[in-house]
């Protein structure tokens, strides 16, 4: 996950960068990372964030376009900076490192950081949606119950081996034709 970062970098996260979790989820992420890597020194530690398929109904990426597709209002987060992931993209990227008998810790997201408004318009632009009804807001607006960081994005230093987050878009848009349905 990217939430064993604490936000205080302006520039995405990389592999050798020291986790500084700010909630219990993410120092439990961190702990558990720490705990395969030192049990298994061929483990293959895979750090990402913000998932989202078309065969998942719950994602946020989905439940931004049933509600703008629907014409209902949607709020997003307008000041917290993530790194997005299409699940079938990390699947075969997983699977590569596998196969090729990788280890460590790899950052694995689709290229690209946005806030989670930016997401739900580049979403919406992909699927033809309209975002009259989208509201950008803020974390402190939201009031969260456990601490977050307000940038996590991901990358690699290892290799680039993720598509563009557009790219994820475009393909998670055409793979859902309702989407596009509800909003002619």
């Amino acid at each position: 996950t990217d939430l064993v970062f604490d936000g205080a970098k302006s520039s995405p996260y990389v592999e050798s960068d020291a986790p500084r979790p700010l909630s219990e989820y993410g120092r439990a992420k961190a702990e558990a990372e720490m705990a395969v890597l030192s049990a298994a020194l061929d483990a293959l530690v895979v750090r990402t964030a913000a998932f989202f398929a078309e065969h998942d109904d719950y994602n946020f990426v989905t439940q931004a376009l049933r509600a703008l597709a629907a014409g209902d209002e949607f709020t997003a987060l307008s000041d917290v900076v993530v790194s997005p992931t299409y699940v079938p993209d990390l699947v075969n990227a997983v699977l590569d490192l596998a196969i090729d008998n990788e280890s460590g810790v790899w950052h694995l997201a689709s290229v690209g950081a946005v806030t989670w408004e930016e997401l739900a318009r580049r979403a919406a632009r992909a699927a033809s949606v309209s975002t009259a009804k989208l509201r950008g807001v803020s974390v402190a607006e939201v009031r969260l119950r456990a601490a977050r960081p307000k940038y996590s994005a991901l990358t690699s230093e290892r290799a680039s081996i993720m598509a563009s987050l557009d790219d994820a878009l475009s393909r998670y848009a055409r793979a859902r034709p309702w989407e596009r349905a509800r909003s002619t």
